[in-house]
């Protein structure tokens, strides 16, 4: 009796050495999986991320008063583009540059103008845009022109991925309402084509 009750457990200790190879084989062929669609998105997502470029316009550090006195923080302003037509403004505030910074292109993205460009990397007409009392004039240049704009509007334009502009400040000089005028000009930008398309008549209509 005794040597039955010891063989039962030797038994059953032998099966389950055996399966644990396979488990373990199919364990580890399924973190590989993983690892490798893991990997796979990782670098989708790199590629993405090396698309945009950032460009911080201004941190300021601000106050906010609350009850036990006052809230101190940062706020930057930062613009997003592509270099190929899409550009964004942003705003973050935090607690410390960095998460201000962070936030700031966030925001950037979310905000996103889809510009046209020409062949000679311009715009295709003159545009205005307004926000608050800062007021941009922007108008197509000639190819070597060169991009002639100062402060955050030369920042807007040069991720958008525009070469060759002339654009005129007037008004306030406040570079977040100068970033955000520029955005609206370049939001309202059309081109002949579809300018010809929204009006229903033909191209050599808009050009006589």
């Amino acid at each position: 009796m005794t040597d039955s009750k010891n063989q039962s457990p030797n038994k059953k200790t032998s099966g389950s050495s055996d399966a644990t190879p396979a488990a373990d084989g199919r364990q580890e062929n399924r973190r590989n999986r993983g690892e490798k669609r893991g990997g796979r998105r990782d670098r989708r997502g790199q590629e993405r991320d090396s698309e945009w470029q950032e460009r911080v316009v201004q941190i300021r550090r601000v106050s906010k008063t609350v009850k036990g006195g006052k809230k101190m923080s940062f706020r930057a302003i930062v613009v997003v583009g592509n270099e190929k037509g899409q550009v964004g403004v942003g705003v973050g505030k935090a607690g410390d540059v960095i998460g201000a910074v962070r936030k700031g292109v966030a925001d950037g993205k979310k905000h996103l103008v889809r510009v046209p460009l020409t062949r000679n990397s311009s715009i295709p007409t003159l545009s205005n845009g307004r926000d608050g009392a800062a007021s941009v004039l922007i108008r197509p240049a000639a190819p070597g022109t060169g991009v002639i704009a100062g402060g955050s509007i030369r920042t807007v334009l040069e991720l958008a991925g525009i070469k060759n502009v002339l654009a005129k400040r007037l008004g306030s000089k406040t570079p977040l309402n100068n970033a955000r005028a520029a955005m609206v000009a370049l939001s309202e930008l059309r081109t002949h084509k579809a300018t010809a398309k929204e009006r229903g008549i033909s191209l050599e209509q808009i050009y006589s």
